[in-house]
């Protein structure tokens, strides 16, 4: 049994956190870490991710706010090198667990999305998202993207509309982790399964980017594929 923590969208406001997350296996942020990506920002998230300490892992991918990985991979790359506690993927494989290769926990994090007003990691629908989540490998155990897939948490009350990717939805239905975490819609928030995926839409901050909504803790077993929310 692992404890797994869930956040995004946090938008430089991710101190409103740091006495709620009650620690564990993992802690995972799928994206939105920042507002513009500047490296000042970039180094105060990396600061206090590298500081919380009740974790025995922690991942984080970009979002389309993140235009200094984007713009400046090298140097903000280079930032994260000071913190040794953090991981930073972005189109990258992490397994992580002990010398057993078979109870090694997978995961793939991404942070492309389709096309949304020129941000960062914005690629055309279709072929172009369609050839990075090619990448995504079968056998994995939790798939981290800052969008989300076409139909799945992604429904933008202001729009009347699902804002998701298709070509996404086509790939996890594929290779079908056993975990889909994103944010990216922030009225998105929220949880649901198809049986094979459990999807979770991590975002803590409401469209006004204000704290609304609690990081998402559960208890997983990584055998069954059984999720249990903890308050």
């Amino acid at each position: 049994m692992k404890r797994l923590t869930f956040i995004a969208d946090t938008h430089g406001k991710h101190k409103v956190l740091t006495n709620i997350l009650p620690g564990g296996d993992l802690l995972i942020h799928a994206g939105d870490t920042t507002d513009r990506g500047y490296k000042t920002e970039i180094e105060n998230f990396a600061k206090w991710f590298d500081e919380i300490d009740n974790y025995d892992h922690k991942l984080f991918i970009a979002g389309n706010h993140e235009y200094g990985f984007q713009d400046h991979p090298d140097e903000m790359r280079g930032i994260l090198t000071g913190y040794k506690t953090i991981e930073y993927l972005e189109d990258e494989l992490i397994l992580l667990g002990d010398e057993n290769y078979e109870d090694m926990i997978q995961i793939w994090g991404t942070p492309w999305q389709p096309d949304f007003y020129n941000w960062a990691f914005n690629l055309p629908r279709g072929e172009a998202l369609k050839e990075k989540w090619e990448m995504i490998p079968f056998g994995l155990d939790i798939l981290i993207t800052h969008g989300p897939p076409f139909g799945k948490l992604d429904y933008v009350r202001y729009a009347k509309e699902n804002v998701g990717c298709e070509e996404l939805i086509k790939r996890v239905n594929l290779v079908k982790p056993k975990i889909h975490v994103f944010g990216h819609v922030h009225t998105g928030y929220g949880y649901v399964f198809d049986g094979d995926t459990h999807y979770i839409n991590a975002a803590v901050l409401n469209e006004r980017y204000e704290y609304r909504n609690k990081p998402i803790t559960v208890d997983w077993d990584e055998k069954t594929n059984e999720l249990t929310f903890v308050e």
